[in-house]
């Protein structure tokens, strides 16, 4: 496989961006009716692509046990996407069952900071520490407690990035290094009982959000909320009613407000 290289889209683009997730919520939202905005697509969320005609700018997947469980859709998500950004042991998953759909597509590698099989490389206290100067690289840092310091987020996807526990983080990050100043959430529910949009029943595959929304995926958004987002240079909203991520953190929009901020945009 030849991967293309996250240094040379580096803050390339500007503008609005929607990120679209899982969540039931995304399946609610009219997506068809902002054909000229970007779509960073993730996992089974290719499906609200596919429906509403939608090309995704980006497709990624950083779970070997999606592309296991859900082949056919990882499979889908690169063939339909324009770009397809993927960890290395989801590129090897879907070499094993499909691996046509790899060919001739603008692939590019990501890397977990501090990482490797899934292994932290020295200490996540010492790596927290040895950041706290890069400007590309935001993570909390404390010497009483082990998991504040596998929290961050990368504005540079060529150094790394972080796991976080949920891959919209990974897709915000994305947003930010590629330089889009609007981004907007769809799907991000963050509520395991609501499920998938495109699952039901015994068939759905099993979720950890629960597990780690404490501990990983609010303190993640809430580093977001403190340290990256600054209006008018990056913002990021919420699109979903009901989503289990405060409002104080991520700002919610309502359909009538994201049709008025994306006409303001592109006037």
């Amino acid at each position: 496989m030849v991967f293309d290289s996250f240094e040379h889209n580096f803050q390339s683009e500007s503008g609005p961006v929607f990120i679209l997730a899982s969540g039931p919520s995304a399946a609610e939202f009219p997506l068809k009716e902002f054909p000229n905005i970007p779509v960073i697509a993730m996992n089974g969320s290719i499906l609200k692509c596919e429906t509403d005609g939608i090309t995704p700018y980006f497709y990624l997947c950083d779970d070997p046990s999606f592309v296991e469980g859900r082949p056919e859709l990882a499979a889908k998500g690169v063939s339909q996407a324009q770009r397809t950004a993927m960890t290395a042991d989801c590129y090897e998953q879907l070499s094993l069952v499909a691996p046509h759909s790899l060919e001739a597509k603008h692939l590019y590698l990501m890397s977990r900071l501090n990482r490797r099989n899934r292994r932290a490389i020295i200490p996540d206290k010492r790596f927290a520490w040895s950041i706290r100067n890069d400007p590309d690289l935001h993570s909390y840092f404390s010497l009483l407690h082990a998991k504040p310091n596998r929290v961050g987020f990368s504005t540079n996807m060529s150094k790394g990035y972080f796991g976080s526990r949920t891959i919209p983080l990974a897709g915000l990050q994305l947003a930010c290094h590629l330089g889009f100043s609007e981004v907007f959430l769809l799907g991000v529910d963050l509520n395991p009982s609501f499920g998938r949009f495109y699952e039901k029943g015994d068939s759905a595959l099993p979720s950890t959000l629960d597990k780690d929304y404490d501990d990983y995926i609010l303190p993640s958004f809430r580093l977001m909320a403190e340290r990256i987002v600054m209006p008018g240079r990056f913002e990021v909203f919420n699109l979903s009613e009901n989503s289990r991520l405060p409002a104080s953190i991520v700002p919610r929009l309502s359909l009538a407000e994201v049709h008025t901020r994306l006409h303001e945009s592109i006037s």
